[in-house]
């Protein structure tokens, strides 16, 4: 989960950071840091995997009530990923495929199937905190944004670098993140995103860390669109599997029905 944004240049009661002091500033400052790139491969060698098998359940925390869905992930990298909802029986037998770019979502109590694009991606998935958007975003960061450290904070007893990310490209859902990521064990702790004005739209705590072989893993995360109200979305996970062997028959759009 990605970065904070500082600001050098300071303006208020008719304090100018200028010309060589900036300079001499950003330099001692931005020195002792490591690289953006660095911080974040390390990072991505927690968080990504070739591919994974997940069960998890998601709390919606609405204004006034709360509901629990549960689901079964496949995930290969970042390009194919196939769910299915398990309960409540509402949602079950739900079904959900993304195969690189195309999202497709089967309803059993339609028997339809459907491609989701376009707008309708902005759509809140089940009332939650997240959009379909957020679901499709599995790449790396690197592939969408150049990072860069800009500065160091405790957070929730761990010691953190932030770290600022700038979309490379204006097509980018997010063009500004900011990661706050624990020095020792390269997790992310916090992730804020925000839009190309500054203003903030989402924000991501990451808790319960735990060891999977040589990678660190959160157990729950909380979403919170900042622009709906309620308490947020956790999402449990209650068990995964990494470098699984997945049947490629799972990732078909028959697999749907």
């Amino acid at each position: 989960m990605s970065i904070m944004k500082k600001q050098l240049i300071l303006l208020s009661g008719g304090l100018l950071l200028t010309g060589g002091l900036l300079l001499s500033g950003a330099g001692a400052l931005y020195g002792q840091y490591p690289s953006g790139d660095e911080v974040m491969d390390r990072m991505d060698r927690n968080m990504s995997s070739e591919n994974r098998v997940m069960t998890s359940k998601m709390i919606i925390h609405g204004s006034r009530t709360s509901r629990t869905i549960e689901s079964k992930t496949w995930a290969v990298g970042d390009q194919k990923s196939y769910s299915e909802y398990l309960s409540p029986p509402r949602e079950a037998g739900t079904k959900m495929l993304k195969l690189e770019d195309a999202l497709w979502i089967y309803s059993p109590s339609t028997d339809r199937t459907i491609q989701i694009s376009g707008h309708m991606l902005r759509q809140s998935v089940m009332g939650s905190d997240l959009s379909y958007e957020d679901m499709m975003d599995d790449a790396t960061y690197q592939d969408n944004y150049n990072a860069a450290v800009i500065g160091e904070e405790s957070l929730r007893d761990s010691e953190c670098w932030i770290v600022e990310l700038n979309a490379k490209t204006s097509d980018v859902t997010y063009q500004i993140r900011k990661v706050w990521v624990d020095r020792e064990k390269y997790i992310p702790i916090r992730e804020e995103l925000y839009a190309k004005s500054g203003k903030l739209l989402k924000k991501t705590e990451l808790y319960d860390f735990k060891r999977n072989g040589n990678r660190w893993f959160p157990g729950r995360m909380v979403f919170k669109d900042m622009l709906k109200k309620g308490d947020g979305t956790e999402f449990i996970i209650e068990s995964i599997e990494f470098d699984a062997d997945i049947p490629d028959h799972i990732f078909t759009k028959a697999s749907l029905r």
